[in-house]
């Protein structure tokens, strides 16, 4: 999943950075400072529930956009959002739209001064 979805947003013109799970996400923000982070909410290592708290913890203004399948997936992503996730989407989701939510997520005039 995440390697289709590092393609479409490549094929799109966007930049991306792939971590397997969430501390590698964690040391990657901190490398890279993105503009956006994409977490599915059930990883190894840290949980997507987690680096959203942390994320936005360090960077109050930083867009996150959490994705969750499964038979939980509202109730994990209802939590995502109470937490701190900008957006969310519910797998499975087609790629227009991601690229929607993306391009909605990186446009917002709230984040204009960034």
């Amino acid at each position: 999943m995440r390697r289709l979805l590092s393609r479409a947003l490549n094929g799109a013109g966007h930049t991306v950075h792939e971590a397997s799970d969430g501390r590698g996400a964690l040391e990657a923000y901190y490398r890279l400072r993105p503009a956006l982070v994409i977490t599915d909410i059930v990883m190894p290592d840290k949980e997507g529930i987690e680096l959203i708290q942390e994320l936005r913890r360090t960077d109050p203004a930083i867009a996150i956009l959490a994705i969750s399948g499964g038979a939980s997936r509202s109730v994990y992503l209802k939590a995502a959002s109470a937490l701190g996730a900008t957006a969310a989407l519910s797998k499975p989701f087609s790629i227009a739209d991601l690229l929607t939510t993306v391009a909605t997520l990186l446009h917002d005039p709230a984040r204009s001064s960034e």
